[in-house]
């Protein structure tokens, strides 16, 4: 599916304002300034989003946190980590040691509070810029391989894709996350319907 600029532009800043409004919540959680790069955008068939994120995450395992949202347009969000920084991520939010049983056990609570905030920041923004209603699911947390992790969002061939891959910076210590944004095709023409009258009335 081919975007405009100016479609890709819009759907840019959207993800743009609700990863700074996830940024802030998670900087009242921890003690050292944590700041979420610009996400670089992609607009992907599901087979695209497996080779790009297998080649990105050199085939390791990785920890996902998924939230099915639906109303104006519908679909699954997901949130995903590499396992390793994960752990790093827990570790700073806790306090529990990479590597421990506390940490094990704590950790998919803490992800799934973290996938919660940066999803419900996304699409917080993109369904309060365009004035549409959206309802959220309860987030579920996943283990495995990025085929399993796309295979358990229900994607179909003809899925439309949106990937934003975004950097968690905290001080000297590089935590990734790419965060998964899955539209139906009939969902992100609505998604694209409801930017193209956001930019008619500027």
């Amino acid at each position: 599916m081919k975007l405009s600029a100016r479609q890709l532009d819009a759907l840019q800043e959207l993800v743009n304002i609700g990863i700074g409004q996830a940024a802030g919540i998670l900087n009242d959680m921890i003690e050292s300034p944590i700041r979420l790069q610009i996400p670089y955008l992609q607009i992907l068939s599901p087979a695209q989003v497996q080779a790009e994120l297998e080649q990105h995450l050199n085939g390791e395992q990785i920890a996902a946190v998924q939230l099915k949202f639906t109303g104006s347009f519908g679909g699954i969000a997901q949130l995903v980590f590499p396992t390793n920084s994960a752990a790093m991520l827990v570790t700073m939010l806790t306090g529990e040691e990479v590597g421990t049983h506390d940490l094990d056990s704590v950790k998919i609570g803490t992800l799934s509070e973290v996938g919660n905030i940066v999803i419900n920041g996304v699409m917080g923004a993109i369904s309060n810029v365009l004035q549409q209603r959206l309802n959220y699911s309860i987030p579920n947390y996943t283990e495995g391989t990025i085929a399993t992790l796309l295979t358990s969002g229900g994607l179909s061939a003809d899925t439309v894709v949106l990937l934003a891959q975004t950097r968690f910076i905290i001080e000297k210590l590089h935590i990734q996350g790419d965060i998964i944004l899955i539209f139906n095709v009939s969902s992100f023409d609505a998604l694209l319907a409801a930017i193209n009258q956001l930019a008619g009335g500027l």
